[in-house]
């Protein structure tokens, strides 16, 4: 992509917008009493099951139900299936959320990118307005310029 290529030039109609607005609360409050925030540290520290260990746990399911003698007492074979039907639903939500997820970070990165790049352009134009004495320039410069004033900083500590 080249940077000066403007990609993304979307405007959302409100109504529009507010229509997905709503419609993302209402199942945001349709599976909120079936959803769990972990913290991060709990992220990291709980076993994790993946798309390999996943044929894993649906075989020992199958094993335990078939041959129940081997089922320690202190485990649930009920709490396994009703874990593995949450997984298989959960994915199915899953699957579809995050690709729209995805473009819609994608989306959004892009048109941050666009804006950020024509902001920096309008800065530049306006620093060398600044330095070649334009009226009103200074002002606006300086104000633009607190932006990067803690780089600056950072650039004098390294000389």
């Amino acid at each position: 992509m080249n940077s000066n290529e403007n990609v993304v030039s979307i405007v959302i109609p409100p109504g529009e917008l507010q229509q997905v607005i709503n419609k993302l609360q209402e199942i945001a409050s349709i599976l909120k009493p079936f959803l769990i925030a972990l913290t991060p540290d709990e992220r990291k520290s709980i076993p994790k099951m993946s798309d390999k260990t996943q044929p894993f746990v649906e075989k020992a399911l199958d094993y335990a139900q078939s041959n129940p003698e081997f089922t320690p007492a202190y485990m649930s074979v009920p709490e396994l299936q009703i874990d593995m039907k949450a997984v298989q639903d959960l994915t199915a939500v899953l699957q579809l959320l995050q690709p729209m997820c995805d473009n819609v970070n994608d989306t959004t990165m892009l048109s941050g990118s666009e804006a950020y790049l024509a902001a920096l352009t309008y800065y530049n134009s306006v620093k060398h307005a600044a330095k070649s004495n334009i009226p009103s320039a200074k002002a606006i410069y300086d104000d633009l310029s607190k932006r990067f004033e803690a780089q600056k900083a950072k650039g004098k500590k390294q000389d």
